[in-house]
């Protein structure tokens, strides 16, 4: 798993195997290391986000936090994840 950044105690990382066809443009966010259970965020077209899901039971402060600072990354987000998978889908 590509990993991103990190925001205290939480990696955002791209999951390696993202589906064929690919996934739209997301990362996912897990206290300590990867795992198969953790919460999603997805960025739009226009470099905001939309929280898909929250398995990993990230606190609500910490994960608007979270989404902040994803948000205000997401132009070196998309590079990032066009860099790894060759191509973008968006959410919306």
């Amino acid at each position: 798993m590509p990993q991103i950044f990190r925001i205290g105690a939480y990696s955002i990382y791209f999951w390696a195997n993202e589906n064929d066809p690919l996934e739209p443009i997301h990362v996912h966010v897990a206290e300590g290391r990867a795992n198969a259970n953790t919460t999603k965020i997805w960025i739009t077209s226009s470099g905001h986000t939309v929280l898909c899901n929250n398995n990993s039971q990230i606190p609500q402060k910490e994960l608007r936090n979270i989404m902040r600072v994803v948000e205000a990354n997401s132009k070196t987000i998309i590079d990032k994840w066009y860099q790894f998978f060759g191509e973008i889908r968006y959410f919306c």
